[in-house]
């Protein structure tokens, strides 16, 4: 077996650890920034839910509105608007559910 194909996986090796050590930090900055961020809005979580309540009902008065608008709504733009509403939904009444689902991913 040559040099060269010896150094081969090693340089692999070294390359991947060097690429994942690279973003490591921003990684770990993101998880604690976000955390710390989950703990500062926690007083004003019912304030927020309101505000998300708010915005699904006027998605729904802008999706289904009869007016002069000539423009036609999409298939598409009506499965996404009630997938996003379900995700509210579900994280507004089980948040822990939905934690806990992603956490064992």
């Amino acid at each position: 077996m040559k040099h060269a194909e010896k150094f081969a996986p090693v340089a692999a090796v070294i390359g991947a650890l060097s690429s994942i050590a690279c973003c490591l930090p921003f990684g770990l900055a993101a998880a604690a920034g976000t955390a710390g961020l989950g703990l500062v809005l926690e007083p004003v979580r019912p304030y927020l839910m309101a505000a998300s309540g708010a915005l699904i009902l006027f998605g729904v008065w802008q999706l289904y509105r009869r007016g002069a608008s000539c423009a036609r709504r999409s298939r598409a733009s009506i499965v996404v608007f009630w997938i996003c509403a379900a995700v509210v939904a579900l994280l507004m009444i089980a948040p822990q559910i939905v934690a806990s689902f992603l956490a064992d991913l």
